[in-house]
């Protein structure tokens, strides 16, 4: 059971990789602020919801891996606000394309952690 724990990880963690990539790539070259401080003030405020539960993914624990899973889907959301402007449309599509797929691994590694035995039983 452990050995497809990794394996739902190791999906976790391109996901979260491309979604930093794709928001980066918007935030700090395709549609920039006026301000580089507050641009990278808001990149990095944007990157919480991925930041915050890594630790706890990568010790794979449940609480952590659930608080992603509920992070992807503001991800998700915010692609479907892209996706109705012309201009990041594409943006749009790709996040919104990350964030269903990291929402789908996270959930699948949440079922797999609920599953096993507790660590001391």
């Amino acid at each position: 059971m452990q050995g497809s724990a990794r394996g739902w990880l190791f999906l976790c963690l391109p996901l979260m990789g491309s979604l930093t990539g794709i928001i980066g790539l918007r935030q700090f070259f395709v549609a920039p602020l006026s301000d580089p401080g507050v641009n990278l003030a808001w990149f990095i405020m944007q990157m919480l919801p991925l930041l915050v539960p890594l630790p706890g993914l990568l010790r794979l624990g449940i609480n952590s891996t659930f608080a992603l899973c509920m992070g992807s889907l503001l991800y998700f959301i915010h692609g479907v606000l892209l996706a109705f402007e012309p201009a990041l449309r594409l943006f749009g599509f790709a996040e919104i394309t990350f964030a269903a797929a990291l929402c789908y691994c996270s959930a699948m590694l949440v079922r797999i952690l609920r599953e096993q035995p507790p660590p001391g039983a």
